[in-house]
């Protein structure tokens, strides 16, 4: 349930960046879901990659802003595969970026205190011992 709330999010949050911003263009939230489809999967076939690289090369130091930078050049690249949608330049592609860890880290948050309620809820036995 989550990938789907986050899934949905994320186009959301692109489709009003793109509104908000002018170097940023999105068809329809159809395009828009599926670039956040395409950044989920791009990210798990090479955001891990380049974010273990980078990471070396900083030491471990900067693991958040080489997430983001890593993600930004995601993003980029789904801008090269999905025709109806572009960005012009690097730095609204970091925008964007920080936008969409934003969200998912609130759904994921969301989650594990949803997680977290549930595990405090008392668990009553029904057999009784005499």
């Amino acid at each position: 349930m989550n990938l789907i709330l986050d899934l949905l999010l994320s186009a959301g949050v692109l489709l009003l960046l793109a509104y908000i911003m002018p170097q940023v263009t999105v068809k329809s939230f159809w395009t828009a879901l599926w670039v956040a489809i395409l950044v989920g999967i791009l990210n798990v076939l090479i955001g891990y990659i380049l974010t273990f690289i980078l990471n070396l090369v900083t030491f471990f130091l900067l693991e958040f802003l080489v997430k983001l930078i890593v993600s930004a050049i995601v993003i980029k690249i789904a801008d090269k595969l999905v025709r109806n949608f572009e960005i012009k330049g690097f730095w609204p592609a970091l925008v964007i970026a920080l936008a969409l860890s934003l969200v998912s880290t609130f759904v994921n948050r969301s989650d594990e205190e949803d997680r977290a309620e549930y595990s405090a809820l008392p668990i009553t036995n029904q057999t009784q011992v005499s």
